[in-house]
C-alpha cells in the first residue's frame, strides 16, 4: 500500500486483499479440505481404520480450535501481517512433512500444526482485510468477501490435481498428491512475503478491544452448527460420490465445482451483507448452504451432484464473510481481532465434535445419507437460530 497521504486505489486494495486470501487457500483449502481428496488412498496404503483415518480430520481441527485460542494474541503481539505470512509458511512446511512419511504419530503432529497455523492465519489475515477493506467504506464488504475466497482457491486447484494424479500413479501414491500441495503452497506462501501491507495495520498492536460473549450467544451457537454441519458435508462427499459409481473425473468435477462456486461469493452476495447489522445475512447465506447440502438426499444423479455443489459452494465461504461483517459492523476495530477469535473459536469447537457425532451416526445407521441428513440439519437450525440475533448497540469508533 501506498504512504497515508497518497490513498490507495481500490483496485490495489482489492488485490492486496486477494494476496492474503493465499493464507486460508494454503492453511484451509490445501490443509485441510485437499486431505478428503487423498485420504481413502492413504486409508488403503497404511492399513487405517476408518477411526484412525477419521482422528486425522479431528486432530487438524482440534488444532484450529487450539489456534483460534491464541490468534489474538499472537496477532497483537507480531502484529496482522507478520502473523498471517509466518503461520501460512508454518502451513506449507507441515504440508511437505505429510509428504515424507507414512508415521501415523507424525502425519499426526503434521495434521495438528496445519491446524494451528491456519487458524492463526485465517484471524489475523481476515483482521487485516477488514483494516485494509475500511478504507473504501463504499465497496468495504466487497473487499472484505474477496478474503474469503482463499480457501475456494485451494479446493479449486486441489480439485484439479488430486484426483487425476492418484489415477495416473495408481494405489500409494497419497505422498505425491501431497507433494504436489506443497509446491501449491510455497509458491502461495512466497506472493504474501513479497506483498507490501500498510506498516500501520500490519504493526504490533498492545490495545485491546473488550468482546462480550453474551449479547453475541446466539450468533456464536449459529456458527457452532455451522461448524459442525459444514464438515460432515466436505467430509464425506468425495466417499458418498465415489459409492455410486464416480471415478476420479467425477470427483474432480464435483470438487472443483464447490471451489468455482465460492469464487464468485464475493459478487453473489455482495448486498446481502448490507441488509442489517445483526444476523439476517448470515441467515440468508446458511439456508442457502443447508438447501445446497440436503439436494444430494433427492437422488444420486450427476445433475443432482453438480448442483448441490454449486449452490453449497456459493453459499459456504459466505456464511464465513457474514461474521467478519458482523464483527466489522458491531465492534471498534481494536477489538476486531478478540472478536474475529471468539467466532472461529465457535467454529472450530463446532467442526471437531462434528466429525465425531456425523461419524457415530452413520456407523449406527450403516449408510452416508444420515450423515448429510445431519449436515443438512444442522445447517439449517443455524440458519433459523442467526435469525433471532439482534444489532449491537453502535461502537463508539471503528
Amino acid at each position: 500500500m501506498s504512504a497515508p497521504d497518497r490513498p490507495t486505489a481500490p483496485a490495489n486494495l482489492a488485490w492486496l486483499i486477494l494476496i492474503l486470501s493465499l493464507a486460508p487457500s494454503v492453511g484451509l483449502g490445501l490443509g485441510r479440505f485437499a486431505y478428503s481428496l487423498v485420504l481413502p488412498d492413504m486409508r488403503d496404503s497404511l492399513g487405517w481404520s476408518y477411526s484412525s483415518a477419521g482422528f486425522m480430520n479431528t486432530i487438524n481441527a482440534a488444532g484450529y480450535l487450539a489456534g483460534a485460542l491464541i490468534a489474538a494474541s499472537v496477532a497483537r503481539r507480531f502484529g496482522p501481517a507478520a502473523s498471517t505470512r509466518w503461520s501460512t509458511a508454518a502451513a506449507a512446511a507441515s504440508l511437505a512433512l505429510c509428504a515424507l512419511t507414512g508415521n501415523f504419530i507424525v502425519l499426526s503432529v503434521a495434521r495438528l500444526v496445519v491446524g494451528v497455523a491456519a487458524a492463526i492465519g485465517f484471524v489475523a489475515g481476515g483482521t487485516l482485510a477488514a483494516t485494509i477493506a475500511q478504507s473504501q467504506p463504499a465497496r468495504s464488504n466487497f473487499l472484505l468477501s474477496l478474503f474469503y475466497v482463499g480457501p475456494a482457491i485451494g479446493i479449486l486447484t486441489s480439485g484439479l490435481v488430486a484426483p487425476f494424479v492418484l489415477q495416473y500413479f495408481g494405489p500409494g501414491s497419497w505422498w505425491i498428491v501431497w507433494l504436489a500441495m506443497t509446491v501449491l503452497a510455497i509458491m502461495m506462501t512466497v506472493q504474501m512475503f513479497v506483498a507490501r501491507f500498510d506498516i500501520a495495520a500490519s504493526g504490533p498492536q498492545t490495545a485491546r478491544g473488550r468482546f462480550a460473549i453474551r449479547p453475541v450467544i446466539i450468533f456464536l451457537a449459529a456458527y457452532f452448527l455451522f461448524g459442525a454441519g459444514y464438515i460432515a458435508y466436505m467430509t464425506f462427499m468425495i466417499a458418498y460420490v465415489r459409492d455410486g459409481g464416480g471415478g476420479a473425473l467425477a470427483q474432480s468435477a464435483f470438487w472443483s465445482l464447490i471451489g468455482l462456486s465460492a469464487l464468485v461469493t464475493p459478487w453473489v452476495w455482495r448486498r446481502t451483507f448490507e441488509l442489517d447489522r445483526g444476523g439476517l445475512s448470515m441467515t440468508i447465506v446458511l439456508g442457502v448452504n443447508a438447501i445446497g447440502a440436503a439436494i444430494p438426499l433427492l437422488g444420486h444423479t450427476p445433475l443432482l451432484l453438480g448442483l448441490s455443489a454449486l449452490v453449497f459452494g456459493v453459499a459456504f465461504f459466505a456464511v464465513v464473510t457474514s461474521t467478519t461483517a458482523f464483527v466489522r459492523f458491531n465492534y471498534p476495530s481494536v477489538a476486531w481481532p478478540t472478536a474475529i477469535a471468539a467466532m472461529t473459536i465457535s467454529f472450530g469447537i463446532g467442526q471437531t465434535l462434528g466429525p465425531v457425532v456425523v461419524g457415530a451416526i452413520t456407523d449406527a445407521m450403516g449408510s452416508l445419507s444420515y450423515a448429510l441428513n445431519v449436515s443438512a440439519a444442522m445447517l439449517a437450525a443455524g440458519a433459523i437460530l442467526s435469525a433471532f440475533q439482534r444489532p449491537l448497540p453502535r461502537p463508539a469508533s471503528s
